[in-house]
């Protein structure tokens, strides 16, 4: 694919993006339709009464869900930064280089497309409201992808070492970024997201233009230390055992169920279910429900085992409870409410979807992976050949042929579960098969009855590892956080995106480095941030040709290095922090251009 500047060079020129007329998508309003896509981390497939949760309280997504078209065997990734690059490229993820969630492995390639780029050309208004990561620096945020308004948290969650001094696991008046700012805000992280997308669509109605809302919320993931204390004490009152949850059919709830985490987790999405109503309220208010397209996913399956319909697994797995999500689809003067679909779709499908719902012609030369199914939410007759999806995803630098996917049919699933955790398996791939059209539950592993559909699936497996192995020729290299630029100073450094090289990657005695490109010879200023330490050491900071050591005393929290000059190009960034009884790692590095 060419470069990003040559691709919008050429979109603006008027050569390879355009619209659709009107007519030629069916269902197709007179105006653009606006487009809302609601995102929630760890919710899982069980979380919701129209799933037959007897506890959780959802009125409005169940409503939702009864008013909507659904795709019913609908695929995400099993966890999260991996199929949020999914959903905005419409690519599979390890053609995007965001093929883990931390240790720079979420940072996404600036020269993706987002379906965010392909709206924002045809007039939309573009927001982001809550959970991005795939990249917290420079080229890699959301306003260089496509979104005008930004409203985020860094990384991969709040509570997490890329919080911001000050904002550390605070949902409650979180430290929040808009549009590249630092802002200190007032409220409930999820309150406030809801806020910033029905500000956005005001402002975009005021202005005659349609808007693009992609609502991720960062909950109901851990921590769970702050949720809303109403609902809290609501659900803590509440049998929460495994006894109170459907067991009829599928996989029984054999664990130790963790009450008091589970009424959180409950309060956390009730929550998010009351914010739903208000924005579906708002679309009401506005006068333009009947000509926005709202669509609501989960982003992998929950975070620990509870109820999930009788699925089996839960987030990081490839059984369905990791990676089934709903799909609801919901336009009340053209998709019928209620209509569903069972055709086997994924997360790779939705960019295309959109385009095709709001009469947007994908770029000629922007190789997809996804296909739309409009024409399904729409109940029409459409040309849908059975074809894989493939679903893989592990920790590591580099993906590993077998490890933790799984391919699927219309009516077969082929699968290696080695575990999200560990960065390789050992010995040989264990298969298993599964008869989906006659055990949607998996129950019972097929494959010695079928060798050859094993033999089958694994070959279109390998096909498929082979071709989004070979994207580019540096394939997994992780991209480069760029300094000196005028469009982020200072850039902060996080864990987030370091490229972990000592101790657990996240851990207080950790260590790594941050591959970097230097837009820019300086001189900068580097401020090396630490936990205060108990007795006095020093800093050592290498960055490019530049090495200098500095003494820090017990309880010092920043060590600053003045006058540092580089040589345009790439570079790598590390520092270490010594004291008599260890070496470690910073907690944040902040590069200001002086």
């Amino acid at each position: 694919m060419q470069s990003r500047r040559e691709f919008l060079k050429a979109v603006f020129s008027g050569v390879v993006c355009s619209a659709l007329p009107l007519g030629a998508c069916r269902g197709v309003a007179k105006e653009r339709p606006n487009v809302v896509v609601i995102l929630t981390d760890d919710q899982g497939y069980g979380d919701f009464g129209a799933t037959g949760n007897p506890v959780i309280r959802t009125p409005h997504l169940d409503a939702l869900a009864q008013a909507s078209a659904q795709m019913t065997n609908f695929y995400v990734s099993p966890v999260c930064a991996p199929t949020r690059a999914c959903l905005m490229t419409g690519r599979y993820n390890y053609r995007t280089r965001a093929i883990d969630t931390f240790v720079g492995r979420a940072m996404m390639d600036p020269a993706e497309v987002t379906i965010a780029e392909l709206l924002k050309l045809q007039g939309y208004a573009t927001g982001i409201f809550g959970k991005w990561h795939l990249g917290d620096n420079y080229p890699l945020r959301p306003q260089e992808q496509g979104f005008e308004e930004v409203l985020v948290h860094r990384g991969g969650g709040i509570g997490q070492p890329s919080d911001p001094p000050g904002g550390e696991g605070k949902y409650t008046d979180p430290i929040l970024f808009h549009n590249g700012k630092e802002v200190q805000m007032k409220g409930y992280c999820t309150d406030i997201y809801f806020d910033g997308a029905i500000a956005h669509m005001r402002k975009a109605k005021k202005a005659g233009r349609p808007f693009f809302v992609y609502l991720a919320t960062n909950l109901p993931h851990t921590p769970l230390h702050d949720v809303p204390a109403d609902l809290y004490e609501e659900y803590k009152t509440q049998d929460l055992s495994n006894a109170r949850f459907p067991q009829e059919v599928g996989h029984p709830l054999n664990h130790r169920a963790n009450t008091d985490n589970l009424a959180r987790i409950y309060a956390m999405v009730t929550n998010i279910d009351q914010n739903v109503g208000r924005l579906v309220a708002e679309l009401k208010r506005l006068g333009v429900e009947k000509n926005t397209l709202m669509l609501f996913m989960v982003d992998n399956g929950p975070q620990g085992r509870r109820y999930v319909a009788g699925l089996k697994g839960a987030k990081g797995t490839i059984y369905e409870g990791g990676i089934r999500s709903p799909l609801f689809a919901y336009w009340p003067s053209v998709l019928e409410a209620g209509h569903k679909s069972d055709r086997v779709t994924a997360h790779i499908d939705v960019l295309p979807t959109i385009l095709e719902a709001c009469g947007v012609r994908a770029p000629e030369d922007l190789r997809l992976d996804g296909r739309s199914f409009w024409r399904l939410l729409k109940g029409e007759a459409a040309d849908w050949p059975d074809r894989h999806i493939v679903i893989q995803a592990q920790r590591g630098d580099r993906p590993v042929r077998y490890h933790n996917f799984a391919i699927r049919t219309q009516d077969w699933k082929l699968l290696h579960n080695s575990g999200f955790g560990p960065e390789s398996f050992t010995g040989q791939p264990h298969f298993e098969l599964y008869d989906m059209r006659n055990d949607p539950f998996e129950m019972n592993n097929v494959a010695v009855n079928y060798p050859e559909k094993v033999a089958e699936l694994r070959k279109a497996y390998d096909a498929w590892f082979d071709d989004v192995s070979s994207t580019r020729p540096d394939n997994y290299d992780p991209p480069r956080i760029y300094i000196g630029t005028p469009h982020e100073n200072p850039v902060v450094l996080t864990r987030q995106d370091w490229r972990h090289k000592v101790g657990q990657p996240w851990g207080g005695d950790s260590n790594g480095e941050w591959v970097l490109y230097v837009a820019d010879p300086g001189p900068y200023a580097v401020v090396v941030r630490l936990r205060a330490e108990k007795r006095d050491g020093h800093v050592v900071l290498e960055v490019g040709d530049f090495r200098q050591q500095k003494a820090c005393s017990a309880g010092q929290t920043s060590v600053t290095f003045e006058d540092v000059r580089l040589k345009v190009g790439n570079a790598t960034l590390r520092a270490i922090v010594t004291t008599p009884d260890k070496q470690k790692g910073p907690w944040q590095v902040d590069v200001i251009r002086k």
